[in-house]
């Protein structure tokens, strides 16, 4: 997934892959806490919302983070998905 999140997000090279790796993991564990099962949160569907969740959380303001509206409507859709991923 890492890959993807950084093709969406427009980041090259490999300086930041602990950074975005860390926001990823972020993202997918409050995913699957909302209710998302693994499965999906870890399906090359949630790439996108993974991504969303990692730009909302690239924020190097202090205090000054939030997820966007878009994602939690988006992770609210996936918690009604199966575990199948689709």
């Amino acid at each position: 997934m890492l890959e993807e999140v950084k093709k969406s997000l427009g980041i090259t090279g490999d300086y930041q892959d602990g950074t975005v790796t860390g926001y990823i993991e972020e993202v997918k564990a409050f995913m699957v806490d909302a209710g998302v099962s693994p499965e999906v949160a870890n399906s090359g569907e949630a790439a996108g919302v993974v991504s969303r969740g990692v730009a909302d959380l690239w924020n190097y303001g202090a205090g000054n983070t939030e997820l966007s509206k878009y994602f939690m409507q988006r992770v609210t859709q996936l918690c009604y998905k199966g575990g199948t991923g689709g």
